[in-house]
C-alpha cells in the first residue's frame, strides 16, 4: 500500500487551522463583548414612538408635576405603574379638551381601555427590579431615568447592565439623597450626604445573584 504524501504547504495550514482552533474561545468573548458594549444593544438613545405624544419636559419640567401622580405605585410596589387614562383626563377634560393629539387619551377613557403605550426602560424577564426598594431608600428617579424632566419623548439613558447595577450596589452613596427628594430632577446632593443616608437607613445593598435573578 502507498503511502500518501500531503504537500508542504499543508504543513502550514495545519498550524493556522490548529492555532484557530485554540484561540477561538478568546475571539468569541471579544466579539460579543463588543457587540454588547454598542449603544443599539444597550438600548441607549432607545426612542420609541407613544400613542399620544406626551411630553415630560412640559409635565413634568415646565408644569413641575411630580412624578408620583402619574407613577403612583413607585413607593410600595416593584413596578412604577403606568397611568389609566382616568388620571390624564383629571386635567383634560378641561385642558385641551378638543386637542386631535389627545384622541386616544379620550377614546380610551370612553371605552374603560388602556393606552397602548411602548415600554422604553425594558429589562429581561430573568431580571427582577423592584422601584420601592430603591426610591424609598434615597435612589432618585434621574440616577436610572436622566434628566426626564427636559425630554420631549422619553429617552433610554443609562445601559440598565447587570454591571452598571452591580457598580451602584457596590457603591450607592453617590445616588443616594435624602428620599423626600427622590423625585427633585436637578438636586444635587450635599458634600458627604451620601454617606450620611447610607448610615441612616443603614444601607448595604446585597450583590448576590438571588437579589435580582430570583
Amino acid at each position: 500500500m502507498s503511502r500518501i504524501i500531503f504537500p508542504e504547504w499543508t504543513q502550514t495550514l495545519r498550524k493556522w487551522v490548529a492555532l484557530l482552533a485554540l484561540g477561538a474561545p478568546v475571539y468569541l468573548v471579544t466579539l460579543l463583548w463588543m457587540v454588547t458594549q454598542q449603544p443599539e444593544t444597550l438600548r441607549i438613545g432607545y426612542q420609541p414612538t407613544q400613542p399620544v405624544p406626551y411630553s415630560h419636559a412640559l409635565h413634568a419640567g415646565e408644569l413641575g408635576m411630580d412624578c408620583r401622580y402619574c407613577h403612583s405605585t413607585v413607593e410600595r410596589g416593584a413596578k412604577a405603574a403606568i397611568p389609566p387614562a382616568a388620571t390624564c383626563m383629571n386635567c383634560h377634560t378641561t385642558v385641551h379638551p378638543d386637542r386631535d393629539s389627545l384622541l386616544p387619551v379620550r377614546k380610551a377613557f370612553g371605552e374603560n381601555e388602556p393606552l397602548r403605550w411602548v415600554r422604553v426602560h425594558d429589562l429581561p424577564d430573568y431580571v427582577y427590579f423592584n422601584h420601592s426598594a430603591h426610591v424609598t431608600r434615597g435612589i432618585g428617579c434621574a440616577s436610572c431615568h436622566g434628566r426626564i424632566d427636559h425630554m420631549i419623548k422619553v429617552t433610554q439613558v443609562a445601559p440598565l447592565t447587570m454591571g452598571w447595577c452591580v457598580d451602584c450596589h457596590r457603591n450607592p452613596e453617590p445616588n443616594l439623597r435624602d428620599p423626600k427628594k427622590v423625585t427633585d430632577m436637578g438636586y444635587k446632593p450635599s458634600p458627604g450626604e451620601g454617606a450620611r443616608i447610607r448610615q441612616e437607613l443603614n444601607i448595604n445593598p446585597p450583590t448576590d445573584c438571588s437579589t435580582c435573578h430570583r
